[in-house]
C-alpha cells in the first residue's frame, strides 16, 4: 500500500468519525466561554440522536432526499429547547453546574429509551432508510493526489463541521457578540457594569450548545449508528467535552482535538487495511479513543486555562 492509498483510507474515515465530535465540542466552547460548565453534552447528543432518528423514520416518505437534512435541523431545535433545563437550573437558580449537567445526561437517556419503548415496543428504533450517504465533490475530486484523498467518498457533514468551526471562531473573536460572550465568561461583573446582561448572554450560549449538541448527536445517528437505542451515544459527549478542554476552549483548537479523537475512533475500522495495525487485537483498537482521551487530558489539562468565571454562578446584576 502506497502513501496515497493509505491516506485515502485514513482521512475520510477520520473525518467521518470527527464530525459529530466537532459539532458538539463547538457547542461546549460557546457554553463554557460564557462561564457555564456543560457536562450535559452527552445528554444533548442523546436527545439529538433520538429526535433525528424518530423524525427521519416518521417523515422519510414525505421528505424524500431532504429527510436527513431536515432531521438534523429538527434535532437542533429540540435539543436547544431541552438545554434550557440546564440553563434554568444553573443560571437562574444557580444550581451546581456539574450536577445539573449530569442530570441532563440521565434525563435525556431515560426519556429517549422510554419513548422508544412506548413508540416502537422494543429497546431500539427501526433502522433509518434515509441516512446521509457518501458523495464525491465535482471538480475537486479531479485534483491530483489531494482529490481522491479529500473529495471522494466523503460525507458532506464532515466539511460542514469544519466550516462551522471557522464560523464559530469568527463569531467568538471577530464580532461584538463574541466579545460580549467572552467578557461574561471572564469578568461577569465588569460586563454587567458595562450594560451587558450576564444572564441573557449565558442563556444564549447554553442554547447554542444545545443546538450544536443536538446537531452532533443527530449526525452521529444518521451517519454511523443509523438507529437509536440506549447504546447509540456512549461516551461521545464526554469525548467532545475533552476536545473542548484539550483545545483550550478555542473553536479551532476544539476542532483539532476532535479530529484527533475521531482518528482514534476510526482505528478499529481501518486497521485491517494498514499493515502496522492489522495484527493488533481488536479490543485494543476499540479502547484506543478513550485511552488517548485520558492521556491527552493528563498531558494538557495543567497547561489549559479555562475562562476565569467558568462554573461560577453570577448573583449580582440580574438584568
Amino acid at each position: 500500500m502506497n502513501i496515497v492509498d493509505l491516506l485515502q483510507t485514513i482521512i475520510p474515515t477520520a473525518l467521518f468519525f470527527s464530525a459529530p465530535l466537532i459539532f458538539t465540542a463547538l457547542g461546549g466552547v460557546f457554553s463554557e466561554r460564557s462561564g457555564v460548565v456543560n457536562i450535559g453534552l452527552e445528554g444533548l447528543m442523546v436527545m439529538g440522536a433520538f429526535v433525528g432518528v424518530v423524525f427521519n423514520l416518521t417523515f422519510a416518505d414525505t421528505l424524500g432526499m431532504w429527510t436527513p437534512w431536515v432531521s438534523i435541523l429538527v434535532a437542533m431545535v429540540v435539543s436547544a429547547i431541552f438545554s434550557l433545563v440546564h440553563a434554568v437550573a444553573s443560571i437562574t437558580f444557580r444550581a451546581d453546574q456539574v450536577v445539573s449537567g449530569v442530570a441532563i445526561n440521565f434525563l435525556a437517556l431515560g426519556l429517549g429509551v422510554f419513548l422508544t419503548k412506548q413508540w416502537y415496543d422494543k429497546g431500539q428504533t427501526d433502522m433509518v432508510n434515509k441516512p446521509f450517504y457518501t458523495t464525491d465533490i465535482p471538480f475537486l475530486r479531479e485534483i491530483p493526489v489531494l482529490g481522491p484523498i479529500f473529495f471522494e467518498n466523503i460525507y458532506l457533514t464532515s466539511y460542514l463541521a469544519i466550516i462551522l468551526a471557522f464560523v464559530a471562531w469568527y463569531v467568538l473573536y471577530k464580532t461584538p457578540f463574541g466579545l460580549r460572550l467572552r467578557a461574561v465568561g471572564e469578568h461577569p461583573m465588569a460586563a454587567d457594569t458595562n450594560g451587558i446582561s450576564v444572564f441573557k448572554m449565558r442563556y444564549v450560549a447554553v442554547v447554542i450548545s444545545g443546538a450544536m449538541g443536538g446537531l452532533g448527536g443527530s449526525v452521529f445517528a444518521l451517519t454511523i449508528a443509523l438507529n437509536f437505542s440506549h447504546a447509540t451515544i456512549v461516551g461521545q459527549g464526554f469525548m467532545a467535552l475533552a476536545a473542548v478542554i484539550f483545545g483550550k476552549w478555542h473553536p479551532l483548537g476544539a476542532m483539532g482535538a476532535a479530529l484527533f479523537f475521531g482518528f482514534a475512533q476510526s482505528l478499529s475500522i481501518i486497521s485491517a487495511g494498514i499493515p502496522l495495525l492489522e495484527d493488533i487485537p481488536q479490543v485494543f483498537l476499540l479502547i484506543a479513543p478513550y485511552v488517548l482521551t485520558i492521556l491527552a487530558l493528563a498531558g494538557f489539562i495543567g497547561r489549559a486555562e479555562a475562562p476565569k468565571a467558568n462554573g461560577v454562578p453570577y448573583i449580582k446584576g440580574n438584568r
